[in-house]
Parts: structure tokens; sequence; C-alpha cells
């Protein structure tokens, strides 16, 4: 698990901003959706073409997440990367000129649709008649034309997302950064998304932190939607 490090002046100078620790601790389940982005087999095996050790770690938080929300009446989505020729064309700048040749060719040849690596980590809690599966073909979901994930989530009322995953500095922070810039009310797992490293880890999280998410612990996530039940019912 990544050894989580967040500047202290970045913690405060969010806390000053926001007045609060978490602005997002009195959430409505049944408007929230937990994103979990791209744990495939091809982030997720041992020897994968894009191999992020920590992703294999964090599944039993991003299970317990998944087991909470359903519990609680919220909506589990199950984001996975996908590559095809058509995209690999409208989206040439990054295939054919960001990153080395090898890499290029490890994203472009191992995500194609229905292949072992495009499949979803068969380690995760999935999927129950309740959740869904999305693709999408940008680092980020809700790049124009990427998926479908924004209206989906328009369709049943969403509000909030609980997003988890890997790479955390890449699509998970891709997509985070889009969502609060849409008007959805973000919170980043701590110790649910994963990175190469550590520096690159907390680098997300601080970034989170300081101006796109409520950064939260899976403990703390999993607190807040057990407890929703009685705060409902009190109101």
């Amino acid at each position: 698990m990544h050894k989580i490090e967040i500047p202290p002046e970045v913690e405060a100078a969010s806390r000053a901003r926001r007045g609060a620790g978490h602005v997002f601790a009195d959430i409505d389940p049944a408007r929230t959706a937990h994103i979990v982005i791209d744990l495939q087999n091809g982030f997720m095996e041992p020897g994968a073409p894009i191999e992020v050790p920590v992703a294999r770690e964090i599944v039993p938080n991003v299970n317990r997440i998944s087991a909470a929300l359903r519990a609680a009446g919220g909506l589990n989505v199950f984001v996975r990367f996908v590559a095809t020729e058509e995209d690999q064309k409208s989206w040439s700048v990054w295939y054919e000129m960001m990153g080395n040749k090898a890499e290029r060719g490890a994203v472009s040849n191992s995500f194609t649709p229905d292949s072992h690596n495009y499949a979803l980590w068969p380690g995760l809690d999935i999927v129950r008649p309740a959740d869904i599966t999305v693709d999408k073909t940008r680092f980020g979901a809700f790049v124009p034309g990427a998926s479908d994930l924004h209206e989906i989530l328009q369709a049943r009322g969403i509000d909030t997302l609980i997003i988890t995953g890997t790479l955390s500095n890449c699509c998970c922070e891709s997509t985070a950064r889009d969502a609060m810039q849409m008007n959805y009310k973000v919170i980043f797992v701590a110790d649910g998304n994963a990175a190469q490293s550590d520096a690159m880890h907390n680098a997300t999280l601080a970034n989170m932190t300081i101006l796109f998410a409520d950064v939260m612990t899976t403990d703390e996530v999993t607190a807040i939607l057990g407890a929703a039940p009685a705060r409902a019912a009190a109101e």
C-alpha cells in the first residue's frame, strides 16, 4: 500500500479555504456513485503491459466501498479503458508522439475490446445486477466522446462521486478533475487509488486536497455510508 503523505501546508490551505477538514461528510447514498477506474488485467497482473503492483493491494478497500455503497442504495460503476483503431487515429498525439514506441504498442495492442488485458480484475467484487460497466477511450472518463458516463450518471440523479482505481496520477486524477468542474461532489479515496510510486500518488492527493476533491480513507468513506440511514431517519 502507498505510504500516504500529504504536505501539512496543503492540508492547512485546504481547510482554510473550505472551513472544514471534510466537506462531503454528509452525502446521500442514493445520489452517489462509486467510480472504479481501470482495475483491469492489463494494469493488475504481474508482468502486465502497464503493471501497477499497488493496484492489487487496494482491491480489498475498493470491494469494501462497493459493498457499503450497495448496502446504502448507491451505484457502483466499473470503468474500463479500451483502445480501438479509430481512437488511435483520433488521439494520434498520444498514440504516435507521447511516450516511447514500446509503451504505445503495449496500450494499443493490449486493451482492445474483449481482450484478456481489457477484462476487469477477477479479484474485484463484481458485477452485481445493480452495478454497471462503462468503457472509456481517454484517460479521463468525462472527456467529450470518451464515454457516456456523464449521461448515465445524470439520468440517475447522481451528484456525488467516490473515485478509486488506477493510476492515481493519470486516469483517476483526470476523471476527478473534470468531474468537479462538471459540478459533481468528488471524494478521492487515499488508500483506494494506486500509482507506480508513492511520490506520484501523493502528488495527486495534494492536487485533490487543495483544489478538486475531498480526500478520505476507506474507513472514513464506509463510516459515512454506514451512518447514512440513521441520518436520513433523523431528518
